[in-house]
């Protein structure tokens, strides 16, 4: 899993640790969350002020369940069955984020809380960028700013980020990394891939990941 703020390049590493793995002889699958499925396709709408009327009022309480029931979905509907089918999974963002957004105006326990059931991930990836930087980049990229996009918010969530990994949240994330993600795009990804080959100890066959 690939995390970080908006603006880290988890998207980006994303797509060239497929690229990478695929390189090397691995079956792997990309997805990202939201995911595209029907609860992913209205917390982006909702994330993106699209929904007429609810962008600002609409309940975090509730916004955060539907991350967690997207997560449940998607984890059900498409990571488990491609893990068992034998190949990888990549995916752009996962529990992490909402442990760190949704933190904004919730405790992260009752974050933690409904996210009980979504299967631990094998390996989880921090792109460590300051939030001057991450927003920065993030502003050169979208056409219009989402629900979190300031610089106080974003300094808020990498706080949250800060604390759910070093174990204060009180979630087994599993085994994690962070990355210095203030680098050049190859040079992130390369510590990426790194990282991965050797947690995964990639040889010829590579080693699968346990299927959850």
């Amino acid at each position: 899993m690939l995390e970080g703020l908006d603006g880290d390049g988890t998207t980006t590493q994303a797509q060239w640790l497929v690229r990478r793995l695929a390189g090397l002889g691995v079956g792997v699958h990309a997805t990202a969350e939201p995911s595209r499925g029907p609860i992913g396709a209205l917390i982006r709408q909702i994330l993106a002020g699209r929904v007429v009327g609810i962008r600002e009022q609409f309940d975090r309480s509730a916004l955060a369940l539907l991350f967690a029931a997207d997560r449940l979905d998607h984890a059900r509907s498409e990571v488990l069955p491609t893990l068992r089918s034998g190949k990888w999974v990549v995916s752009d963002r996962y529990v992490l984020s909402s442990l760190a957004y949704q933190a904004l105006d919730l405790p992260q326990a009752y974050i933690a809380s409904i996210n009980t059931h979504a299967p631990r991930p094998d390996l989880t990836l921090f792109l460590d960028v300051p939030a001057e930087i991450s927003l920065r980049r993030r502003r050169t990229q979208a056409s219009h700013p989402d629900l979190f996009e300031d610089l106080a918010t974003q300094r808020r969530v990498a706080k949250h980020y800060r604390s759910a990994l070093n174990g204060i949240a009180g979630v087994d994330l599993g085994p994690t990394a962070i990355v210095d993600g203030t680098e050049g795009i190859d040079v992130v990804g390369a510590a990426i891939e790194a990282l991965v080959r050797s947690r995964f100890k990639i040889a010829h066959p590579p080693v699968k990941p346990s299927r959850r």
